[in-house]
This record gives C-alpha cells, sequence and structure tokens, in this order.
C-alpha cells in the first residue's frame, strides 16, 4: 500500500532558493569578486512557507 507524502511548504517568492550571492561588480585586493549574501524577505531564508493558520493566529 503507497504511503502518502505531504507536500512540501516552499516559499512562492524565492521557490525554495532562500539565499543568493550578488556580485557587486568591484573586485578585491586578491583579484575575486565582492559580493552580497541576500536572503528572501518572505520567508526570511528559510526557503519554506508558514502556514496561513498560523500566520492568522500571529505565531
Amino acid at each position: 500500500m503507497a504511503q502518502h507524502t505531504p507536500t512540501a511548504r516552499i516559499c512562492r517568492a524565492c521557490d525554495g532558493f532562500a539565499a543568493v550571492a550578488v556580485t557587486t561588480g568591484t573586485r578585491l585586493p586578491d583579484g575575486s569578486r565582492a559580493t552580497l549574501r541576500v536572503t528572501c524577505p518572505t520567508c526570511k531564508g528559510t526557503g519554506r512557507s508558514v502556514p496561513a493558520a498560523l500566520v492568522r493566529a500571529g505565531r
């Protein structure tokens, strides 16, 4: 008998890719590029969404 797997709650805004590295275009003294780590503001860098019931409850 097949087991049912619950669907993963993936963030709609980032599709599960919660953090990205953005290059600034400047180079560091060693020749590498300077990057900024940016996280998704919706899921706060977790990649998962919160169930709607918890959002309405204020948790």
